[in-house]
Order: structure tokens, then sequence, then C-alpha cells
């Protein structure tokens, strides 16, 4: 007996270490969730990742406390993140009450002024693609200002009313810009090792935010005769998030020392260029059906969110004020991704999306047969808190299952190729419109 609980001793002694160098973000069940992410049996995620993330929690977890002023710059960097992502919004939250009037000016129709969504779509996807070749090169603060310097160049170019295809060329620069930002922003929150849920989801309400606030100031442009005018709003804010962005990052790279000893977060681990390469990103399952649900998701919200003006114009006979609806819909989505996080703790994030879709279905529902302007109102704004946790619960989803090492670059693909979504269902609405009139809108 006595040499049979010593061999015990001794194999349990042998196993333990190698279980404590198991990193706690991955499971210990390697094969299985390798698979599961669709990589192939062979492949699993301990044997053919980084180590790193594990290096850097244990030394993480050794330095003193964070200091006031390092608490203080952690939370600058986090509000620099959100206005980044209220500018985001304030662009998404002008087309609608711009639209009506831009198909006036230019006298184009439904078809045409689509056009707007489909050269936004463009500019999305080429954000999109071009995101992990520049952050492999210029890293995280200098790709952050370029897309922000993006938009100034679009707005630039729009507040003069330019003629009809030079207006829409520059949605593919202010495309390409959000695109990139959305994805920096993104990825920076996702890995983060404190409240990282809760983050994204104010992250979130930042960009509802900028959605509500743009209807409510281009509305009142959209009346006067200098309605282009309202872009030079637009473009100030662009300066100023610019500006931010070179004060609180000054162009450092997200895994440089002042964001690991400073802030203490876990940041994912520095790629080499064949470890961040397409191929690691794309082959990797979970990641297109996580993309395809922003690219649904953002589809539907922008639609709404742009064509619920015209709708209620022509089919609600609503007067020049209609655009505020849009404001509606948008600050909906800003108040759900914060009043509803604790039901997304207590029903759990899967179960509740499918609650939500079922309620925001059956509100369409009253959209679409209810001939009310002020219950219609209603419907939308409360169709739009449904709909805002969705974002933010996938992309946590995101950080808990894909490989930390290919995360960031995940999220940059998910994020540019869900914008894509904002411009592809737009287009569709548009485009069936034309033929069908704009009461087509609710059934798609």
């Amino acid at each position: 007996m006595d040499t049979l609980s010593t061999n015990v001793e001794v194999r349990r002694n042998s196993v333990e270490p190698s279980l404590r160098c198991i990193p706690k973000s991955q499971p210990s069940d390697s094969k299985v969730s390798a698979n599961g992410l669709g990589y192939p049996p062979t492949q699993t995620l301990d044997s053919s990742a980084p180590t790193t993330n594990g290096a850097a929690a244990k030394s993480s977890e050794s330095l003193p406390p964070l200091t006031a002023r390092q608490k203080r710059l952690a939370r600058i960097q986090f509000i620099a993140l959100c206005w980044t992502l209220f500018v985001a919004g304030w662009n998404d939250g002008t087309t609608g009450p711009l639209l009506p009037r831009i198909q006036e000016v230019y006298g184009v129709n439904f078809a045409v002024v689509s056009l707007i969504f489909v050269f936004a779509c463009v500019g999305f996807i080429s954000g999109a693609v071009s995101n992990m070749w520049l952050t492999e090169r210029l890293g995280f603060g200098k790709t952050l200002v370029l897309g922000s310097c993006c938009q100034i160049i679009a707005y630039a170019i729009q507040c003069s009313a330019p003629p009809f295809p030079a207006f829409v060329f520059a949605y593919v620069i202010n495309g390409a810009g959000i695109a990139v930002q959305d994805a920096q922003a993104n990825g920076f929150v996702a890995v983060l090792k404190h409240h990282a849920e809760a983050k994204m989801g104010v992250l979130h309400a930042a960009y509802g935010l900028g959605a509500f606030a743009s209807p409510l100031v281009a509305t009142q442009f959209a009346q006067l005769p200098r309605w282009s005018f309202h872009y030079l709003v637009s473009l100030g804010v662009s300066v100023l998030n610019t500006i931010v962005l070179i004060g609180v990052f000054r162009f450092q790279n997200q895994d440089g020392e002042s964001f690991v000893w400073n802030l203490r977060e876990v940041v994912p681990e520095h790629a080499t260029v064949d470890e961040a390469t397409f191929k690691q990103v794309l082959r990797t399952r979970a990641v297109h059906l996580l993309a395809f649900f922003i690219f649904v998701y953002v589809g539907v919200e922008v639609t709404i969110g742009g064509w619920i003006v015209t709708f209620i114009i022509q089919e609600r006979q609503g007067g020049p004020s209609s655009g505020y609806i849009s404001s509606g819909f948008f600050g909906g989505l800003t108040v759900g991704r914060v009043i509803l996080l604790w039901v997304n703790k207590m029903v759990g994030e899967r179960r509740v999306l499918f609650i939500y879709a079922l309620l925001s279905i059956g509100l369409e529902f009253v959209v679409w047969f209810v001939p009310s302007l002020v219950g219609n109102a209603i419907a939308v704004s409360i169709v739009g808190v449904l709909l805002g946790p969705m974002y933010p619960i996938a992309m946590n989803q995101a950080s808990r299952i894909l490989p930390r090492w290919i995360l960031t670059g995940s999220i940059g693909w998910i994020a540019g190729f869900g914008q894509a979504g904002s411009a592809v269902l737009p287009f569709m609405t548009g485009a069936i419109a034309e033929r069908h009139g704009i009461h087509s809108l609710q059934p798609l």
C-alpha cells in the first residue's frame, strides 16, 4: 500500500505542473474547442498558439495595484474610444433625415439615391480588408488616426454639395475610415481583462448616442437652403475626434509597454506576419458565422434608421419633423445597450437574443399594419431598444470563443464585414421601393 500511494503521489505531482500551464482563457479540452471553431482536427489551440498570454497574465498579477493616475489613464482611453464610436453613430444617423432632401436636390429616384449605400459598402469592405494589414505596419494608434482622417476628407468633400458622383464617392472614403476605427475600438475593448462585457455595452451605447444626436441636427438642416452645411458640423466632430485620438493614444501600439504596464490589461499577443495572415482568420468558421450575423444585424439597424423617415412621410403623412423618429430609433439603441445589461446577464446572452428578435418582429408588424403616426413612432423606438444589445453581445461572444492570438484580427473582420450590411440591405430597400413603393420597407 505504501508503494502504491507513493506511485500515485509521484504521478499526480508530475501532472499538476502541466495542468497549471494551461492558460485560463482556453479550455483544457483543446481538441474539442479547436474543432468547434472550425480548425482541422490535428490543430489544437494549446499546441499552435503563442503562450505569451499566460505569461502576461501571470506577470500582471504579480504587479502592484493600479495607481490613481493609471486608473485615470485607463478611463480616458476608454472614453476616447467611446467618442470614436459616437462619431460613427453620428454618421449613420445622418442619412435618414437627409435622404428626401438629397433626392429633391439631385433629382434622383430611390434606386439612384441608394447608390449612397453601395459606395459606403465599398468603403466598409475596403476598410475591413485593409485593417489587419494596416495594423501590422502602422500599429493601433496610427491606424485609428488614419481612419479618422478619412472621415475628415469625406466630410470636406460633401459639405459643398458637389455633383452627385463626387458626393456619393465620398462615402467610400468615409466608410473605409469608419470600418477601420470600428474594428480597432472593438478589438481593444474585447480583450480587456476588467469588465469587458459592460464596457462593450457602454462602447456601443456611445454609438447609439451619436446616431440619436445627428438626426436632431440633420432634420433642421434638411429644411434649410444650405442643407449640405450639416456636413460642416460632421467635419468639426471628426476633427475633434482626430485631435482626441492623437492626444490620448499618441500613435502608440496596443501591445506596447504603456498599455501592458500602465493598465494591467490582457492585450492580444504580438503576432508575427505569418500568424496575422488572412488565412488564419478566414479559415475559422466561427468568424464567418459571427460576421454574417453582424452583417444582417447592422443592415437591419441602418435600414430602419435610414428609410423609416421616408416611410413615415409617404405612408403616414408625416411632416418635416419626421426625421425625429430616426432619433427615437437610434436613441432606443442607446437605452437598450445600457438598461438591458442586467436582463442579458439574468436570462443568458444567447437565449435573450431570440426573445429580443421575436419581440422586434411583432413590433414591425404593428408598424406595418397599424396606420398611426404616433403608434408607429413608439413602436420603432421600442424596436431600437430591443435591437440595441445584440451587437455588443455578439462581440462579447467573439471574445469568449475565438483564440486570443487571432481575436483582434477576427473582430476587425467581423466589424468591417458587418458594416457592409449597413450598405447592402438599405440599397436593396431602395431598389425594391423604386418598383413597389416605400411600403415594401416593413416586409423586407
